[in-house]
């Protein structure tokens, strides 16, 4: 449990109070701690995961515990970001990160279950760009007004918010194809006993009739003489 990829995972959890306060404390040295601290927790995202297939250190609480933190530290990004203002120039700019909380509940919810039945979800290379582009808007969006270059932010964000839309629906699209062959997978099993209940069946109603018939017969038929004997004094000798 306390291997260094997942102590990775954690750390991305305990660095999030840090980024939520910059709401409060509108400081410039606050907004350069919060935005490296989320650019190091967005780096073990892809450190954590490399490290447990390297080390052959992956476990059951890592699975569980890195989607969760990495939906935490985007949320409460997304957070400060709508919470401070000056952030957002556009109001349309709130349509990406709307899409973006959207997606990430989408994706929790296909997961779960898509785990119930033992069936995975891969991330996609177009999965992977999202989340680069995702991870670089946030970053420079919480040096917006500090850093001459942080405006940009936005702009990635609505890049980001394009491919997190995109790959939201590849992923839910994968999920209704798979239940569609879930419920006719099921529907063939149900036609395929039914059929099988009613040849049963008709085979049971075709049979009923010849043991009755075989029966009425028996019951009718008489026993008769055996062949090959005389009746006894059914003749009279004559003497001559």
């Amino acid at each position: 449990m306390y291997s260094l990829p997942n102590l990775l995972t954690i750390s991305r959890i305990v660095v999030i109070p840090v980024i939520f306060l910059s709401i409060y404390i509108r400081s410039e040295a606050w907004a350069v701690l919060s935005a490296v601290l989320f650019i190091i927790a967005s780096i073990t995202d892809y450190l954590d995961g490399y490290l447990a297939r390297s080390r052959n250190e992956t476990s059951a609480f890592g699975r569980l515990l890195d989607p969760i933190a990495d939906k935490l530290l985007v949320a409460s990004a997304l957070i400060v970001i709508l919470s401070k203002p000056g952030m957002i120039v556009s109001s349309l700019s709130y349509i990406p990160v709307i899409v973006i909380l959207c997606r990430e509940l989408l994706v929790s919810g296909l997961r779960e279950f898509l785990r119930e039945v033992n069936v995975g979800m891969p991330v996609t290379r177009l999965a992977k760009w999202k989340t680069g582009f995702q991870m670089t808007a946030l970053s420079m969006m919480l040096l917006k007004g500090v850093w001459y270059w942080g405006g940009i932010g936005e702009i990635l964000l609505w890049i980001a918010g394009v491919l997190t839309f995109v790959t939201g629906y590849q992923y839910f699209q994968k999920s209704l194809d798979y239940i569609r062959k879930m419920d006719k997978a099921a529907a063939r099993a149900a036609k395929a006993e039914a059929k099988a209940a009613k040849s049963g069946a008709e085979k049971k109603d075709s049979t009923e009739p010849k043991h009755k018939a075989a029966a009425k017969s028996a019951s009718r038929k008489k026993p008769g003489r055996k062949p090959g004997r005389k009746p006894r004094g059914s003749g009279v000798s004559v003497k001559k």
